[in-house]
């Protein structure tokens, strides 16, 4: 509480903390400007016969529901964040442009990201708006024919719309206050709390107590299973021998270098949502095309991502894959290794160098493979409930407490950070 009223009494952090409430205000305006010519009872209908759009509305902050100009929400943005990643990986160029680039190499690789969203966002806007047009699953068309005048103006304002987004969430970033993609997509989820417990209400049943209660105690191991994966980290003993220079003995200490159990956040997540969206959506043009052989295989396509088993390993293994691979992008432990050398530290009963790289490589894989794990039960458990209970109201469940959890844990550190910060100036 100290914490929580010291925030206000500092004018910069205070305006800081401001500054990013608007700003989130301001995306969920964007997720309620609606594109024209909706069917809302077919809006409903097509929601209730397709899950996986339920589960990618909660990413846009209902966005997609409601056919904003936001229903695509950051998903370009990530898919472009993802290519630019691998892109780093195989091309040397990039790749030294990151490391050695300093700030100017990381903003010539955003910039190079919001390049590539822009396409991506259109394409995406494009195939979402058609497959409105012309329905999934046996429903009818949510939006009515379009002219093509209609369709670009349509496409262009989706298109800005997430560009809107990007460009918000890149701002918020800038104050500190948490990872601004994260606090968008957070303020979606928890936006729509009012409406998951609304329905809850208004489904309630007394012979279904038992089983909101068992969801309700789950949701609190959950939320406990997230902050203990968050915050727990495997702590690497570094001694640091002793240096003279001129009449001054340095080093001489012992400290730990931390490895997470969950290094890689929440972002596996997102990204293998941001993936699994393009086949369905692609396979969905190609459903009514005049090829047999092509609307045959987009017909499988389609049917295939509705299969419920082939849909939660596939959800299940791009966790732990994206887990594996993210965490590689931001922890090189041949970079650490070498730094450790580059100070004189060095790791107890092994050489520094290529030794202390392998070393850290395999502790590296060992912790990360528990992280990837626990995200991926955590991304399919929404779907387990609900064909235990049959309830398609315990769709929001652990993705979305992950993201919730592991957001707000993150920007509590950031603002205790700059708290820290303070305390030591004005000391």
């Amino acid at each position: 509480m100290q914490k929580f009223l010291q925030i206000f009494k500092l004018p910069d952090l205070r305006n800081k903390i401001i500054a990013v409430a608007l700003l989130l205000a301001a995306t969920r305006f964007l997720a309620h400007i609606p594109i024209p010519g909706i069917d809302v009872n077919q809006l409903r209908s097509f929601f209730q016969q397709n899950q996986f759009f339920g589960l990618l509305d909660i990413f846009s902050g209902g966005g997609l529901s409601n056919v904003s100009i936001a229903m695509i929400g950051l998903s370009p943005y990530i898919t472009a964040s993802i290519i630019i990643q691998l892109l780093t990986i195989l091309i040397p160029k990039l790749q030294e442009m990151q490391k050695e680039g300093g700030e100017a190499g990381r903003a010539k690789l955003n910039q190079y990201t919001r390049y590539i969203a822009v396409p991506l966002a259109a394409l995406q806007a494009f195939g979402t708006i058609l497959l409105f047009t012309r329905g999934s699953g046996g429903s009818a068309p949510v939006i009515s024919a379009l002219s093509p005048f209609d369709w670009f103006v349509t496409i262009l304002s989706v298109t800005a719309g997430s560009m809107i987004l990007m460009w918000i969430g890149e701002w918020i970033t800038d104050y500190n206050i948490g990872n601004g993609i994260s606090l968008i997509i957070f303020a979606g989820i928890v936006a729509r709390i009012p409406q998951f417990a609304s329905q809850g209400l208004a489904t309630y049943d007394p012979s279904t107590l038992p089983t909101l209660i068992g969801f309700a105690i789950v949701g609190l191991l959950v939320v406990a299973g997230v902050v203990v994966i968050t915050e727990a980290q495997r702590n690497i003993p570094v001694s640091y021998a002793k240096r003279v220079r001129g009449n001054k003995l340095y080093g001489g200490v012992s400290t730990h270098l931390p490895l997470r159990i969950n290094t890689a956040g929440v972002i596996p997540i997102i990204f293998a949502i941001s993936v699994m969206l393009f086949p369905g959506i692609i396979a969905n043009f190609f459903v009514h095309a005049n090829n047999a052989y092509v609307a045959n295989a987009a017909t499988y396509v389609v049917d295939l991502f509705n299969n419920r088993i082939f849909y939660d390993a596939l959800y299940f293994l791009l966790v732990v894959v994206f887990t594996y691979f993210y965490t590689a992008v931001i922890f090189n432990p041949d970079e650490v290794a070498e730094n450790i050398q580059r100070q004189g530290g060095f790791i107890p009963g092994l050489r520094p160098g290529s030794q202390t790289a392998e070393f850290l490589y395999k502790v590296l894989n060992r912790i990360t493979l528990a992280g990837a794990l626990f995200l991926g039960i955590i991304a399919i458990m929404p779907f387990l409930f609900q064909s235990a209970t049959q309830s398609a109201n315990l769709t929001f469940g652990g993705t979305s407490l992950l993201i919730v959890v592991a957001v707000v844990i993150e920007t509590v550190k950031q603002i205790e950070s700059q708290l820290i910060v303070r305390d030591y100036e004005g000391f």
